[in-house]
């Protein structure tokens, strides 16, 4: 008797590979084992940057709350620490874009914490 082999299925995974390297250049895009490292390839990068992301707003975020607060005559670090003890529930997502787009709001926070 002839081996049963899942044709369905195989196919279903190789189209499911090739969908992905759609717009990838040269043999990257259309010859199976070379997208299917290039595609693995890349999702292990969108997997680790994922992660580099979070961490590059965040040192963004400290950057421009840092620059509102020495406008001020503060370090970042005194600032935070007096916006904890102020009891101030407001993250640094939002600090950032208070000491850049609304600099008269970040003073009066500012004021306040001194």
């Amino acid at each position: 008797m002839p081996r049963s082999v899942n044709h369905v299925a195989s196919k279903a995974r190789r189209k499911k590979i090739l969908k992905a390297a759609k717009g990838f250049f040269g043999r990257k895009k259309n010859v199976w084992t070379v997208a299917k490292n290039a595609v693995e390839k890349g999702w292990t990068y969108a997997y680790r940057d994922r992660k580099a992301k979070k961490r590059d707003f965040r040192k963004l975020w400290i950057q421009r709350i840092n620059a509102g607060a020495r406008l001020h005559g503060m370090s970042y670090s005194q600032f935070m620490g007096a916006v904890k003890k102020a009891n101030i529930d407001l993250n640094r997502k939002v600090l950032a874009d208070l000491a850049m787009n609304h600099p008269e709001a970040f003073e009066a926070i500012v004021n306040k914490v001194k």
